[in-house]
């Protein structure tokens, strides 16, 4: 799930994913050259992250769980990457 509040030409938006399984979960993606970062865990299991981005550009990204597994956000639906894989597509 991804929610957006825009504030002037910034916007921040929160990334939530709740892994099938796993107890580690990051988040990779175009803003910071596909470095991963470590996403916190709610009670309930939900892992997030707010980041703030500029508005009126798109970035790829995915979820990385357990260090393995890649998985595209299911609200986005997925875009083919150059690697063979599938990369989530962000639109701001």
């Amino acid at each position: 799930m991804i929610k957006i509040t825009p504030k002037g030409k910034k916007g921040w938006v929160t990334f939530s994913f709740v892994p099938q399984e796993g107890d580690n979960v990051s988040i990779c993606g175009e803003w910071n050259d596909w470095q991963e970062e470590a996403m916190k865990m709610k009670k309930s299991g939900e892992f997030y992250i707010t980041k703030v981005l500029p508005l009126g550009k798109e970035y790829q990204f995915g979820y990385r769980v357990n260090g393995e597994q890649w998985h595209c956000d299911s609200e986005l639906g997925c875009v083919a990457s150059p690697f063979g894989s599938q990369n989530s597509l962000l639109k701001l």
